[in-house]
């Protein structure tokens, strides 16, 4: 394992009831006006807005609503997030939602306490800001892991850009698994099949020999595979959804990492066809992945063949290395038809767009075990149609 110094900021309230329990004590600490933000209004079909709002007034908290925030948050979306946040003086954003919500915050977080447009500080002056709005997240969609990261996926529809920005850290997220229960069970798969890219995309970064770190991974792979597959058969049990929400969140706080440089190459692959689509992202990283592996063998054959293994439960009796990794991208494509998500650009309705352009703007990886050229990312997508 390489070096590494661990330490994390983000304290995590998980289970029933969890925001009841401590969202008031946490309010305690903030200033005056929160920033309420929110996405496309469900919180107010399920009762989970009428439930946050009645603990901020019930704290004495007056509040700015932010809203509207959608699915691929936009440049533009930020900024209208951070003008709110300076008229309103807010000194505290409670972010409510999934990933998209979640990382749109971190990066109004910045920009409000921020003279300079956080894109050119980061992209152009290789800077970072310093300085943040204290935020808290409440968890109502799981996959993305994003409450648990600093990073934020934003797209700049100007640039055609779909770029991880850094932004700031939740001071506190609430995981309470009863708040995804009226998730859209398409949403919940794609959600879910992120938390496992996330994992495999750790997994398959350097070094590529067997280590701890790798070992947890495993772990995880295997238990979302298993809960997805629960609860799908009971949807309605909770058990499957606990598990779920908690491994979304291992996969990205850092402990998968530790010792780590990941790869990460189908995740920047995607975001670029998502910038030009706005495709969901969860369905195009599964119509991807299989695709892009298929073209890293044989460089990532001895992690495949360990994957086939000890995640599938592949037999290596009697197998190569290079079957036990055609064993591995087998039964990761089955399990993608077999919980229901698209295995072509085409079933996603995604066509007529400049492949080229997207393979092009691509960025490329450090921890990914081949280094894909211009012309062999655009195989990989014209074989995904």
């Amino acid at each position: 394992m390489n070096s590494f110094t661990y330490s994390y900021p983000t304290k995590v309230y998980f289970g029933e009831k969890a925001a009841t329990k401590h969202l008031p004590a946490e309010l305690a600490k903030t200033g005056k006006t929160v920033m309420l933000a929110y996405g496309g209004g469900s919180i107010k079909k399920n009762g989970i807005y009428d439930e946050l709002v009645g603990i901020l007034k019930e704290a004495g908290k007056e509040i700015a609503e932010f809203t509207g925030i959608m699915s691929n948050p936009t440049y533009v979306k930020v900024q209208e997030g951070a003008r709110l946040a300076k008229e309103k003086n807010v000194g505290f954003i409670l972010a409510v939602g999934g990933g998209s919500v979640i990382d749109c915050c971190k990066i109004v977080s910045a920009q409000a306490k921020s003279d300079t447009d956080i894109w050119k500080m980061e992209f152009d002056e290789h800077r970072f800001p310093m300085t943040f709005i204290p935020m808290g997240a409440v968890v109502t969609a799981f996959g993305t892991g994003a409450e648990m990261n600093c990073g934020a996926v934003i797209t700049h529809e100007e640039k055609n850009l779909k770029n991880g920005v850094m932004g700031a850290f939740y001071d506190f997220a609430i995981l309470d698994p009863e708040y995804t229960m009226t998730m859209p069970m398409n949403q919940v798969i794609s959600g879910a099949f992120d938390s496992l890219s996330h994992s495999m995309e750790t997994y398959m970064g350097s070094p590529r020999e067997v280590n701890y770190s790798d070992e947890i991974n495993e772990a995880t792979q295997r238990n979302i595979i298993r809960n997805i597959r629960a609860m799908l058969i009971n949807p309605a049990d909770r058990q499957p959804r606990s598990e779920l929400v908690w491994a979304a969140a291992m996969a990205e706080n850092g402990i998968l990492k530790l010792g780590k440089v990941t790869d990460f190459q189908c995740h920047m692959l995607e975001h670029q066809l998502g910038a030009y689509t706005d495709c969901n992202h969860g369905r195009g990283l599964a119509v991807l992945h299989p695709m892009l592996y298929r073209h890293m063998i044989p460089e990532a054959n001895r992690q495949f063949a360990r994957l086939a293994a000890e995640v599938w439960g592949v037999s290596p009796d009697g197998k190569s290395e290079a079957e036990l990794a055609e064993s591995f991208i087998t039964a990761l494509s089955d399990f993608i038809k077999e919980i229901g998500l698209p295995t072509t650009l085409t079933e996603m309705g995604i066509a007529d767009i400049d492949l080229e352009a997207i393979a092009k703007s691509t960025i490329r990886t450090d921890g990914c075990v081949k280094k894909f050229t211009d012309e062999e990312l655009l195989a990989v997508l014209k074989e995904c149609i």
